[in-house]
């Protein structure tokens, strides 16, 4: 089962909160799968993680970029880790129907817009009734906070 946490976001968006949570993934020596909901939004992010002044680097690719196994980082809108990650980050409610090939799931969602809080329930619903461990945090003045 995988370790899941479901990270509300109430101060920024995920382009300005993944980057400093995919530079902890990198420092811990694991690699990253970010699933996103469409093409247009890995290219956004793509961009995004290029141009992000902290952390200054972030190495990643797509599939437009190819070599998939060299990369630490992959961005992508299908269900896979073509580069071995064992950390999977979900965006734009996308769902996962692999969640027990992760060592850990990060789900996070836009706080602000009450169907993505809605689906993301609907996530944690499900996510625990198949098992896996599950925590939340939410984003605060202070930084994420883990909360019952």
């Amino acid at each position: 089962m995988a370790e899941i946490g479901f990270y509300h976001l109430l101060r920024t968006g995920p382009d300005q909160a993944l980057p400093q949570l995919l530079a902890r993934t990198l420092a811990a020596g694991q690699r990253a799968a970010v699933m996103c909901g469409s093409a247009e939004r890995v290219a956004a992010l793509d961009a995004a993680l290029w141009l992000c002044p902290e952390p200054d680097w972030l190495p990643h690719g797509t599939a437009a970029a190819g070599d998939a196994e060299l990369q630490p980082i992959w961005l992508a809108t299908d269900d896979a880790a073509p580069n071995g990650a064992r950390f999977l980050f979900l965006l734009d409610n996308a769902e996962s129907a692999r969640l027990t090939a992760f060592d850990r799931v990060f789900d996070l969602f836009d706080g602000k817009d009450e169907a993505a809080v809605e689906a993301a329930r609907a996530r944690w619903t499900s996510a625990k009734a198949a098992g896996h461990t599950l925590a939340y945090w939410q984003q605060t003045a202070r930084g994420w906070e883990r909360k019952r």
